[in-house]
């Protein structure tokens, strides 16, 4: 079985599995694969939103559902775990939002926000429209690195052909240098 075969079989399900467990590194490699023509640009969005958003819904019912256990297990997160409360119930939007763009907290912090006292509406609402924003945007980065690629490669060729062209011109100019140097002696 080929690349190509694999990509096609399993490409799509990949980006979803990928984007319910993180998801950056997927996404932008989904992303350059699309500019490279393996995927649908916008299947790559819709796959990595749906993955995305049931990933943190998971999560964030995970939190729901266990998260006094995690505080009778570790009491020294009490305090901290009451003051995300209030910031959340205070900033919901822009936290939901947000913690989906800082790495290392897409597990973490729908957990933690899970643990709050959120109506879980407020949090499918918010979480839905961080995945619309974070899906096209993360998927576009990596299909402009392809496109930055391509441009970068056609350019390098341009210019690999005048620098070539200029050593060439160099060479004569030093042998015909040397050449008048020797002659004048």
């Amino acid at each position: 079985m080929t690349l190509t075969q694999l990509i096609a079989q399993y490409g799509y399900a990949a980006i979803l599995v990928g984007a319910f467990l993180e998801g950056e590194t997927v996404l932008l490699l989904a992303g350059f694969a699309a500019h490279q023509g393996y995927f649908s640009f916008p299947l790559v969005v819709v796959f990595a939103l749906s993955g995305a958003t049931l990933g943190d819904q998971l999560y964030f019912f995970i939190g729901r559902r266990y998260g006094d256990r995690l505080l009778r297990r570790f009491p020294n997160l009490t305090p901290s775990a009451q003051r995300v409360n209030r910031l959340l119930l205070r900033y919901h939007a822009s936290v939901i939002v947000g913690v989906r763009f800082m790495y290392g907290l897409r597990v973490v912090g729908p957990i933690a926000i899970g643990m709050s006292e959120l109506p879980a509406w407020r949090f499918v609402l918010f979480n839905l429209l961080g995945a619309a924003i974070w899906a096209p945007l993360i998927a576009g980065a990596g299909f402009m690195f392809g496109q930055t690629l391509q441009w970068l490669f056609a350019d390098i060729k341009h210019y690999e052909e005048v620098a070539l062209l200029v050593i060439v011109v160099i060479g004569i100019a030093i042998n015909l240098l040397r050449k008048l140097l020797h002659m004048g002696r």
